[in-house]
């Protein structure tokens, strides 16, 4: 008996052809970077932070600790440079260590920016990571690529390609 000659089997293989199909053609890969701010480390949020990350259906193909240097946040933050928060800002993130991480999903950068919320956590919706545990806008627990350019820019920044494993 084969499974082939089978009605369903013919009708089952040509509906998983097709979902692969549209799918293929309607989603995009991406990567973006994600970085868990100074405060997420000091009040012991990191595995909540990630965990939602990864429930969403994003992966995370790579992470690491650092201790950024006033430098680095220059380069990172350089398209705000001369606003009145910058200088704070460069200090805020090189002051204790942070996580950075390669996002990778379907759709990542616009996933990601949705799942943390507006920038102001007073604007952000509950459920996001900013309404539920950004303290004020400057030190607001996460940041996240807002484009394709910001992202490859940024992981470029932080990651060697050896580094990120997907």
């Amino acid at each position: 008996m084969k499974l082939q000659n089978r009605p369903w089997n013919l009708l089952l293989t040509r509906y998983c052809l097709l979902q692969r199909y549209m799918l293929s053609s309607t989603t995009i890969m991406e990567r973006t970077l994600a970085i868990l701010k100074p405060g997420i480390i000091e009040r012991k949020i990191v595995g909540e932070l990630l965990g939602r990350i990864e429930r969403s259906g994003l992966d995370i193909i790579a992470l690491k600790m650092a201790r950024l240097s006033a430098t680095q946040c220059q380069q990172h933050y350089a398209e705000h440079e001369g606003k009145p928060f910058y200088n704070d800002l460069v200090e805020y993130m090189s002051s204790a260590p942070v996580l950075l991480c390669v996002i990778e999903g379907v759709s990542a950068i616009a996933h990601l920016r949705r799942l943390c919320g507006a920038t102001d956590p007073q604007q952000s919706a509950p459920g996001s990571i900013r309404g539920d545990y950004a303290l004020e806008i400057q030190n607001n627990v996460i940041h996240a690529s807002d484009s394709a350019q910001s992202a490859a820019r940024e992981i470029a920044l932080f990651f060697e390609s050896a580094e990120i494993v997907s």
